[in-house]
């Protein structure tokens, strides 16, 4: 009784192994696209799209000009790492990519940003374009109302790297320790 019961679980086991195994196999054969065509505005109100970025390595982060920590400190982190970077930061495009396209004007980017490295553009959008360029690259981000009747934008932190070519590298993860984030940048423009 026992030796049935045992050949059983193994009968009953063994197409179980081979889903594991099939999608262990799959998964790690896997690619996350992360990243695609977009039509946005830059700072200096310009058309740009995702070829307007090639042939130089590109650092994105998406964020808005309203929020009130994560995209200063990242902005100001990315001066910082772009000073280090001495003359090898002249290799690399920096973008903000704006999730809050109602107040996020061209104007209102370019003056903001007058705040950090000015290799840092900004692009905006119409709300529709912003939402299929996150979908595109993976961000969340969504409006959250605060109490008075504003509302600030809950939104991914990372910054995406991408090679000259506009292939997805890695993301730089929000506060990361500065000599990690500068091997990154280094290893990208190099």
């Amino acid at each position: 009784m026992r030796a049935i019961a045992l050949t059983l679980a193994l009968l009953a086991a063994t197409p179980l192994a081979g889903c594991g195994e099939k999608a262990a196999q799959d998964a790690a054969g896997a690619v996350i696209k992360i990243g695609g065509p977009f039509q946005l505005t830059d700072m200096n109100g310009k058309p740009v799209t995702e070829k307007s970025l090639l042939g130089k390595p590109t650092a994105v982060f998406f964020g808005f000009t309203y929020c009130p920590e994560v995209c200063p400190t990242t902005l100001t982190e990315m001066t910082a790492w772009l000073k280090a970077l001495g003359k090898d930061a002249d290799k690399l495009n920096v973008v903000l990519i704006t999730v809050d396209p109602e107040r996020d004007t061209p104007a209102q980017l370019k003056e903001y940003l007058s705040n950090f490295d000015p290799r840092i553009q900004g692009f905006t959008g119409t709300p529709d374009a912003i939402a299929k360029t996150a979908r595109a690259y993976r961000v969340y981000h969504q409006k959250v109302p605060l109490d008075g009747g504003g509302y600030t934008i809950d939104h991914s932190s990372a910054i995406y790297l991408f090679d000259a070519k506009g292939r997805f590298v890695s993301p730089i993860a929000y506060q990361a320790p500065q000599d990690r984030a500068l091997t990154q940048l280094r290893e990208l423009v190099n």
